[in-house]
């Protein structure tokens, strides 16, 4: 506060004219003037020292209390200024939360993984109607979408086969997965293909969850457990009355074959995504990919000749049918690779199962092909299990 404070003047309660006179007389005595350097104060030229000093220790507080900044008169908003603009509180940065690791891992099997294959069990069927395209055929034009990706493994300078120290994990993952197709393909040839479908999610997921337990020691909550006995149960519903409506003709001996090549088939896809949790290089994804595709096509090309007569699509449905074939499987094997690097190989299979609800109806409203009640009861106990098991590993963690 520095200022000068002027003509502060003093009145004589005595009210005589003399008096009065005097008071004018002495008016300029009655005048002081105090300065500020800091806290200190002084003044000069008055003739009552008391009132003085009293002035000048009011003065004295009220600078010792403006420098204090918690003084509750000093401490006021200024309400010449423009308020800063509101702003909604936010969360602090360890506070905010993301989907987990798992989290997402489900969400890209479901999505990526069972959507996307779910339309590869129809469009197969529509093409070998069509046709009559055979199943190694198939199996050879799929197996050609993979082969690309050499070009992105080549652009970013990785080895084809992946490194040497893992090139036989890798390798061991690319026939394990061909032979899961193979015998679901050619279980599909002995029983119906729904069963046979069927048969291969369950034991994939059974095996799945038994592999995992073992090998890595990997323990299940309740509610796991509970998602994955109602997503067999569901298989189970939908597979159980077609037993009973097998092609006269179909031995006994031939039918537990079909049924124990979809077991294979689920059993060689858990061994396989079991090899690919194992592998931990750079590119690992792009390369099992490209690799799936090199044997696939190693193998198919001379069985198709030996067991099979090959077959050239010659209207444009069937290569609709084809393509369309060849982009979902692709789809649905990286997003399966990706969620089991990400998720339990178990979760991710009982999300798989929701290929079946997908199949169903495409089979419904593509196809228009009957749908039994069964298979819409069994549909619902699937989808209700892979809620269960999504919300019970639903889990954010912190960010940043």
């Amino acid at each position: 506060m520095a200022e000068a404070l002027k003509g502060i003047r003093q009145q004589d309660p005595g009210g005589d004219e003399e008096g009065q006179e005097e008071k004018t007389a002495l008016s300029s005595s009655y005048e002081f003037l105090y300065y500020s350097e800091g806290s200190k104060i002084s003044a000069w030229h008055s003739p009552y020292p008391q009132v003085a000093q009293a002035v000048v220790a009011l003065m004295s507080k009220l600078l010792s209390s403006s420098q204090d900044a918690s003084h509750p008169y000093f401490n006021l908003p200024d309400f010449t200024q423009p308020s800063p603009p509101s702003t909604p509180a936010s969360l602090p940065s360890d506070h905010r939360c993301g989907p987990s690791d798992a989290t997402k891992g489900l969400f890209v099997a479901l999505l990526g993984g069972g959507l996307f294959a779910g339309f590869v069990g129809p469009f197969s069927r529509m093409a070998y109607q069509t046709s009559h395209l055979p199943s190694l055929e198939l199996l050879i034009f799929r197996c050609l979408f993979h082969l690309p990706i050499a070009l992105l493994l080549k652009f970013r300078g990785d080895p084809l086969l992946g490194p040497p120290d893992v090139r036989v994990q890798a390798f061991l993952h690319a026939i394990l997965n061909v032979l899961s197709i193979g015998c679901a393909y050619s279980a599909v040839q002995v029983v119906p293909a729904g069963n046979a479908v069927t048969v291969r999610k369950g034991s994939s997921t059974v095996c799945s969850a038994l592999l995992a337990l073992c090998l890595e020691s990997q323990g299940l909550s309740g509610y796991t457990w509970c998602g994955l006995f109602g997503s067999t149960l569901g298989l189970i519903i939908i597979v159980g009355p077609g037993l009973g409506t097998l092609q006269e003709g179909t031995t006994g001996l031939y039918t537990a074959l079909g049924y124990v090549l979809a077991f294979l088939g689920g059993l060689a896809l858990s061994l396989g995504l079991q090899v690919y949790r194992s592998l931990h290089f750079p590119s690992c994804l792009p390369t099992v990919a490209f690799l799936f595709g090199l044997v696939g096509l190693m193998v198919s090309l001379p069985g198709l000749f030996v067991l099979q007569t090959p077959v050239l699509p010659q209207d444009p449905l069937s290569w609709s049918c084809v393509v369309a074939v060849g982009l979902f499987a692709l789809v649905s094997f990286v997003s399966v690779s990706y969620a089991v690097t990400k998720a339990h190989p178990a979760l991710v299979c009982a999300v798989l199962h929701s290929e079946v609800v997908v199949a169903l109806m495409l089979q419904y409203y593509v196809l228009s092909e009957a749908v039994a009640p069964s298979d819409i009861m069994g549909a619902g106990v699937v989808l209700g299990s892979i809620a269960i098991i999504t919300a019970q590993n639903f889990s954010c963690e912190k960010e940043g």
